[in-house]
């Protein structure tokens, strides 16, 4: 940084990306990545990364990106669960970035659950 444009210019890109990890909403979409210590050495870092990119990049409103701390299925990590308003709650597991950009793509923007990613299909 040189300049104080410079941290203005960041300054006003994380006010504008600070609203991808807000809740707050009845008809938010939430997107939430399991980051307990299971789900960080199994790899949610960079998932929890990739979606927060992908919302921003798409620019969807409506959509939260969130974390949680244990879901429960250690095995089964990294786990992402998709709250959308008015349906059921998916969770989709063995998660990694290219996954959660299809998820992104064919979930949230298109409504199409990836069957193939959810905890059925992986049991």
């Amino acid at each position: 940084m040189k300049s104080l444009e410079e941290l203005k210019a960041i300054r006003e890109k994380t006010r504008g990306q600070m609203h991808l990890r807000k809740e707050d909403g009845p008809d938010n979409t939430r997107i939430v990545v399991g980051m307990a210590t299971c789900g960080i050495a199994a790899g949610a870092r960079p998932v929890l990364a990739a979606a927060v990119e992908q919302v921003s990049r798409r620019s969807l409103e409506h959509v939260a990106v969130t974390q949680t701390g244990c879901i429960g299925v250690c095995r089964l990590e990294p786990i992402v669960e998709v709250y959308v308003p008015g349906s059921e709650k998916v969770t989709y597991v063995d998660m990694n970035p290219e996954k959660m950009e299809k998820v992104i793509a064919e979930h949230i923007v298109n409504g199409r659950i990836v069957t193939e990613y959810t905890i059925g299909a992986n049991e």
